[in-house]
């Protein structure tokens, strides 16, 4: 099985977010996300097609981006944000309209300045063979 890398980039100024944005899309992908790993390095990050988490035997925080589905031109809406989100916390309650969560390491969307209503693209990483 392969990941499929991609990165995530925000439309109105062309900003990366994560440069290697793996698509949790089998179902050991989606049940083990990022339990048991120990940290996330900067520029990673997890899809998860959920529109809630959980924090449950997290060893690390972790900002979490709660997106639309895709439209025509692949363009997500960011319906939630979750920044800074502590290990242990539990259950993230649902989003409304969210069709999937970014999980990125804690400061990502500080640091970037995301916030609800941007608009983001997954989209290949440039020199990933198809």
């Amino acid at each position: 099985m392969t990941k499929v890398h991609l990165r995530l980039r925000r439309e109105d100024d062309d900003a990366i977010i994560c440069d290697n944005l793996v698509l949790g899309e089998s179902f050991m992908q989606r049940f083990m996300g990022l339990m048991g790993r120990a940290s996330m390095a900067e520029g990673e990050g997890l899809y998860l097609p959920s529109n809630s988490i959980h924090m449950m035997f997290m060893r690390f925080p972790i900002d979490a981006l709660f997106v639309s589905g895709a439209d025509d031109g692949g363009h997500r809406s960011v319906v939630g944000t979750r920044p800074d989100l502590p290990t242990w916390r539990g259950i993230v309650m649902p989003v409304r309209g969210a069709e999937g969560v970014v999980e990125m390491p804690a400061g990502t969307m500080a640091h970037s300045g995301l916030s609800e209503g941007d608009m983001v693209v997954f989209e290949p990483t440039p020199g990933q063979a198809d």
